[in-house]
């Protein structure tokens, strides 16, 4: 597919005015301008107060390192339905949003309330002030934090850590795929890894992949925007078919004998990502796992955090039944 997405004027706008700041905020040293990029990224507070059936509340894993959580409770759900934990990445080529930033803030809302799930959003280091692995270091941390005995007191009685899925978009895309490996190798006391979605997960490789070429104009997403958050992010000396960009490539780490969960994999017609997207999927079915590959012909990077648009809540409903169909 090539041409332009229609997407409403509200959406272009902000589109367009986000893909600006980062062009202006990343710089040729490698360094980014926070200050700047905060401009756009306006954050929201926790609910202290329940509004439409939902709280939410942040919780310290480590304050030297900033890391925490926002964690979202649905409210309305009764004390016998057991209700799954989604532990969910954002989205910000690792580089940028956090999980106070209002437009996932408001995302992480709609999923609670009408999945409904109690949401662990987790608010991890960015790039390039931590550098690959750090991200992952941190998601992995979260699990088993939540893990712990006395995590279970802030949790609803109702909430199931047996049926917790890990999820994100984009960067956090990447992120629930790395920290589901890393949970697949390890022994928890009460939580269960039963399913990943994947939405739009940020992948790459050394290779320029025909999606990448054919939609070289395609909003949000460039080559130049992803090569420079790629550098940002990887360690020194590193090149992108490192294991944490190139997924499914040639030094892709081995998980055909890991008790894998179950992917959904999102992938929208107007994101350049696409064909790396769809060959993690087919990676993940050569590898003897269960995956499920999901499309939104007109959707472009980003889609889900537009409400207004069709496929955001199509997604929801497709996130519903796949959650479904593992529990």
């Amino acid at each position: 597919m090539s041409g332009s997405p229609d997407l409403p004027w509200k959406v272009r706008l902000f589109v367009s005015s986000l893909s600006f700041l980062v062009d202006v905020c990343r710089r040729s040293n490698g360094t980014f301008n926070r200050t700047l990029i905060n401009l756009l990224d306006v954050k929201a507070s926790p609910l202290k107060k329940p509004l439409n059936g939902l709280q939410s509340s942040d919780i310290v894993v480590d304050d030297s390192r900033n890391l925490w959580f926002r964690l979202y409770t649905p409210l309305q759900i009764p004390t016998h339905s057991r209700v799954p934990v989604i532990v969910y990445f954002h989205g910000g080529g690792f580089v940028l949003m956090s999980a106070d930033s209002k437009t996932h803030d408001d995302f992480c809302q709609r999923l609670s309330r009408e999945l409904p799930a109690v949401i662990v959003s987790v608010n991890y280091r960015l790039a390039p002030e931590n550098r690959c692995p750090s991200a992952f270091e941190d998601g992995f941390d979260v699990l088993k934090f939540i893990d712990s005995a006395w995590f279970k007191d802030l949790l609803p009685v109702n909430a199931d850590l047996k049926k917790c899925f890990v999820a994100g978009d984009s960067a956090g895309g990447n992120m629930a795929h790395q920290v589901a490996v890393k949970a697949a190798k390890h022994e928890f006391d009460q939580l269960d890894v039963v399913g990943i979605m994947a939405l739009q997960p940020f992948l790459g490789g050394k290779e320029r992949i025909e999606s990448e070429i054919r939609l070289v104009g395609a909003p949000l997403i460039n080559l130049d925007r992803t090569d420079w958050m790629w550098k940002a992010f990887l360690p020194e000396g590193s090149d992108r078919d490192h294991p944490a960009v190139n997924v499914s490539g040639p030094n892709s780490v081995d998980i055909s004998d890991l008790k894998f969960p179950a992917t959904m994999v999102v992938v929208a017609g107007f994101d350049p990502l696409q064909d790396w997207q769809k060959r993690y999927y087919q990676w993940l079915k050569k590898q003897g796992k269960e995956a499920k590959l999901i499309e939104y012909p007109d959707a472009i990077h980003g889609f889900y955090i537009f409400p207004e648009l069709k496929e955001s809540s199509l997604l929801i409903k497709d996130m519903r039944d796949f959650m479904q169909s593992k529990l």
